[in-house]
């Protein structure tokens, strides 16, 4: 029997009761859908094809074959087509696909338990929260409650006879003041389970715990006249503060809830979730979902509400939403669409973010590949806060290796691009020695001199390859020139990516997955290529003679990108074990700490 007889013959046979069906191809199923009534919602694929779309046109032709499954309810229908979706991931089914674990933070299960970050929740009595919606979310936490808390970072089983026995010794942490020193029982474990206590409450979101103890703490400290155990004290307390200020407040009146928006296309529909708790947005996530039939967004939101919910691992009683007649089979949670208050500024809230996750997508999909310049050149123009679209942007780097031939270069990009004819080198003339602040401000002086005299157009932004005293010296350079105000100045320090504008103490912190920041990055990474590259082709090859080089087993390679990085030895010497391994690997990483260990003695 040919397969369009095969599937008319079983249309005849389906039941009129609810429950799930399942479309096959050859390969296996590509759809499964609910249905309050089996037949009328199957029959409906197949005839009435002319009011269908193309996506679902091309669905019912790949059905080959078709099953279902009764059941008591909708809600059971609903459940059971939620738990086939993730099991199966059938390409017509709107899924979240990525395979993307989220990552939690664990107090672990042992005598003085560790604060850990995770991505695999293991049946092992540990203590996890979370999930978070990002990384960088995640650690922010991490590194409040370990500057907080003198916590033990090792995986040494400190039982009572270990400890007894003398087995463990301390480690750095100890002697730089991260840990207490359980491991040669230095630290009481009544006081150290107090702040495990502590920890748990701030991740559970109930800061004021952890305040109290530190308020009594620094109370008690200052009676004593141990001012300076007061003001640590202090300053705890002001990174509670800080940290609890951050949080978006929504209402104290509000404990538990979860909150849904969608807003939606012909093609997407866009999703935003708050998860609030104890009256703050504890995490928030939005997503864009490509649509695979003519799914409303009913059927959407469900389906999405179900899994978010399972994934942040929320058991909250309340769900707010956008739209109405939306049925979920959870009991005892209720569903509402909130239309005055605390509620309804909540729900507002979450559609805003719909809403601009949409006008974002929708503007990026409109544009075309030859636009792209402009879009990049417009947000950096909005992140950087510039009077004009840097369509001219000139980067400066200096290349100095502890004064030995002193260059600097200078890459031009134009509308977004690198513009190679109108890169510069240049030799450092005036200043005697290594002095990066001098040879900035002689090379920023030269530059624009030169096209101030020849009468050439200025760039719209010039960035300045270090920190705030690079910065400065390209600064006074433009004011002596006279046109300080006419080209936009900032400067990028390399280790964590700041910002700096001329006169502003605080450094501007661009999103790192932004087109902005990896402009400037790019901008940045072709100076230093640049100015490298003709710094070595002013030196003999190999006769780079450093300290570093007399470090048996690190070679002139190894030397010359540490200090073309970090400019001078002892900036290396002040980097840690972590960092090093990050830039030379492990073994010359040892190698470094061992000779900076001996030359420091």
């Amino acid at each position: 029997m040919a397969a369009d007889e095969l599937i008319k013959e079983q249309l005849k046979h389906l039941p009129h009761r609810p429950g799930i069906y399942k479309y096959y191809d050859d390969k296996g199923i590509i759809y499964v859908g609910k249905a309050i009534d089996i037949r009328k919602r199957v029959s409906s694929y197949f005839n009435s094809s002319k009011q269908h779309n193309k996506k679902t046109l091309k669905l019912i032709s790949q059905i080959k074959r078709i099953e279902f499954t009764i059941v008591d309810s909708e809600a059971d229908a609903f459940l059971l087509e939620n738990n086939l979706i993730k099991q199966h991931q059938p390409k017509y089914n709107i899924l979240l696909k990525d395979g993307k674990s989220y990552p939690f933070l664990c107090i672990t299960n042992e005598r003085f338990p560790r604060v850990l970050s995770t991505r695999n929740k293991l049946n092992d009595g540990s203590r996890y929260f979370g999930p978070y919606p990002s990384v960088t979310s995640m650690y922010v936490v991490l590194e409040l409650i370990r500057t907080l808390y003198p916590l033990r970072t090792c995986s040494y089983n400190l039982s009572q006879a270990n400890i007894e026995a003398g087995k463990f010794k301390v480690c750095l942490e100890y002697h730089i003041g991260n840990c207490k020193g359980p491991c040669e029982g230095l630290y009481d474990e009544a006081q150290y389970n107090d702040h495990i206590q502590q920890i748990r409450n701030i991740l559970s979101g109930n800061l004021t715990v952890a305040k109290n103890y530190f308020k009594e703490a620094m109370s008690a400290a200052a009676a004593d006249y141990q001012y300076e155990l007061a003001h640590q004290y202090k300053q705890k307390l002001d990174l509670l503060d800080d940290f609890q200020a951050k949080s978006t407040v929504v209402s104290h009146t509000l404990t538990n809830i979860d909150v849904f928006t969608i807003t939606s296309n012909e093609k997407c529909a866009f999703i935003n979730y708050l998860k609030v708790m104890n009256g703050s947005i504890i995490g928030t996530q939005s997503l864009e979902l490509q649509k695979k039939l003519e799914e409303t967004d009913q059927d959407i939101l469900a389906s999405m509400i179900m899994q978010l919910r399972s994934d942040f691992e929320s058991s909250s009683k309340e769900i707010l939403v956008n739209i109405d007649d939306l049925v979920l089979p959870l009991e005892g949670v209720t569903v509402t669409v909130p239309q005055i208050g605390d509620k309804r500024k909540l729900l507002n809230l979450s559609m805003k973010n719909a809403l601009y996750l949409r006008k974002e997508k929708e503007s990026m999909q409109d544009k075309s590949k030859d636009s792209n310049e402009v879009r990049i050149m417009e947000t950096m123009k909005r992140d950087l806060r510039l009077t004009e679209l840097p369509k001219h942007i000139e980067c400066f780097d200096n290349s100095n290796f502890q004064g030995d031939n002193p260059v600097a270069s200078m890459v031009c990009f134009r509308n977004a691009k690198p513009s190679k004819k109108d890169y510069r080198h240049f030799h450092i003339k005036t200043v005697v020695g290594p002095d990066d602040f001098a040879s900035m401000y002689e090379v920023v002086t030269r530059r624009y001199k030169r096209l101030i005299d020849e009468g050439a157009s200025l760039p719209q932004l010039i960035i300045i390859d270090g920190g705030k005293g690079q910065l400065g010296m390209a600064v006074k350079a433009l004011k002596d020139l006279g046109i300080y105000g006419q080209v936009a100045i900032v400067s990028i320090a390399k280790r964590l990516e700041e910002i700096f504008y001329p006169g502003d103490t605080l450094p501007l912190y661009i999103d790192k997955k932004s087109e902005t920041l990896k402009l400037i990055q790019r901008l940045r990474n072709e100076a230093h290529r640049f100015g490298i590259t003709f710094h070595r082709s002013l030196r003999d090859a190999g006769t780079l003679q450093t300290e570093l080089t007399k470090i048996k087993g690190l070679g002139p390679a190894t030397a010359e990108k540490l200090l073309s990085k970090f400019k001078s030895v002892k900036k290396i010497a002040e980097l840690s074990q972590q960092e090093l391994e990050t830039e030379v690997g492990k073994s010359k990483a040892r190698l470094l700490i061992d000779y900076f260990s001996q030359t420091a003695k």
